[in-house]
């Protein structure tokens, strides 16, 4: 049948109130309900045929996780493996360098940092390009240098995006490799520097408040400091920062006896 007829034959039909097609067999609707209620008798045996489905693994817990790793590295290298082949930390997918550590292990200072930035996760070291310059000079006017007697390094090793601010979950699952990095390293004297730091090792946020008063953590003597990247954008800063270099100095004069 031509299409455009069985369309107007269609149409007729409906004209007059059809509601339903019938089709060229006829159905036994009483069959078709026996075989509704087979269908349904045998659902429960068909779904025991059905596979089941495997249980999900129960999710890490990441700061547990760092802290069994940190607590069993015997050695600086050993602790630097661990943290590197930590996986739990998003941050590793978008740095291009591991940043441990630099200066002199078992130096008395020890300075702790926030996070790498661009020239710091270029170079795989912390405290480069123009801040690391600075830290370098204001070392130096209290007679001090990373190659001979400081020891650096940061709460996060790797670079965030974009250099934004840490979040509170990348900073405590590392925190338990920064407690035993400062363990191993044995140092004499902490710094605190910027304001991540001292969330870190203080709990305590306010970085421009905090400054230039001793404080502790882990049985250290630990002074916040402001960041060299804070006075690099900041120059008025750099006389508070002054005299905290001389409270350092003094501080570790007396330790020397």
């Amino acid at each position: 049948m031509d299409w455009h007829i069985a369309r107007a034959a269609l149409d007729w039909q409906v004209e007059l109130g059809a509601t339903e097609a019938i089709g060229d067999v006829p159905v036994n609707r009483y069959e078709v309900e026996a075989e509704a209620r087979a269908a349904k008798a045998a659902a429960p045996a068909a779904m025991k045929s059905v596979p089941p489905i495997p249980a999900q693994e129960p999710e890490i817990d990441a700061v547990a996780e760092a802290t069994r790793l940190a607590a069993t590295a015997p050695s600086l290298e050993a602790l630097a493996d661990a943290q590197a082949s930590f996986d739990h930390c998003d941050l590793k997918k978008g740095a291009r360098n591991f940043v441990f550590a630099d200066g002199v292990a078992g130096a008395p200072l020890m300075i702790v940092g926030e996070a790498p930035g661009r020239d710091e996760d270029r170079e795989g070291k912390p405290f480069v390009g123009r801040a690391g310059q600075l830290l370098d000079r204001m070392l130096a006017a209290i007679d001090m240098t990373r190659a001979q007697n400081v020891y650096i390094t940061n709460v996060l090793p790797w670079r965030p995006p974009q250099n934004r601010d840490p979040k509170p979950d990348e900073m405590a699952m590392m925190l338990p490799f920064v407690k035993r990095h400062i363990e191993l390293a044995q140092p004499k004297v902490l710094i605190a520097m910027g304001n991540h730091s001292c969330q870190a090792l203080l709990q305590k946020r306010g970085i421009t408040r905090l400054r230039g008063q001793w404080h502790e953590a882990l049985g250290l003597p630990v002074i916040p400091m402001l960041h060299p990247a804070y006075l690099l954008r900041q120059p008025h800063a750099k006389r508070g920062a002054w005299e905290d270099l001389l409270s350092l100095k003094s501080k570790l004069r007396d330790l020397d006896g």
